[in-house]
C-alpha cells in the first residue's frame, strides 16, 4: 500500500473507494505525486471521469497512470469512440 497521510480518525467511516480517494487528495496535499497516483489507481474512478481524462489527455496516458478502466464503458472503451 502507499504511504498513508490520512489519522485512523479521518479514515473512519470512509468506504474503500472513498478512502482512497481521500488518501489521494491527502498525498496531493502534501506534495507527495506518486503517492497520490498510487493511492488513485486503487480507486474505482467514476466512468465520466476516465471518460473525460481519455478526451483530454488521451488513452494512453490513462493507461500509463494505471487507473482502473474494468467498469467504465465496456471492454474495450479506451481503443474506441466513446
Amino acid at each position: 500500500m502507499p504511504k498513508s497521510y490520512l489519522s485512523d480518525e479521518r479514515k473512519l467511516g470512509l468506504s474503500q473507494n472513498a478512502l482512497y480517494a481521500a488518501e489521494s487528495a491527502a498525498a496531493d496535499d502534501a506534495g507527495d505525486e506518486r503517492a497520490a497516483w498510487e493511492w488513485l489507481t486503487l480507486a474505482e474512478v467514476p466512468a465520466p471521469a476516465l471518460l473525460a481524462a481519455k478526451r483530454v489527455n488521451g488513452a494512453e496516458w490513462i493507461r500509463a497512470k494505471g487507473l482502473r478502466t474494468e467498469t467504465a464503458y465496456g471492454e474495450d472503451w479506451l481503443d474506441r469512440e466513446v
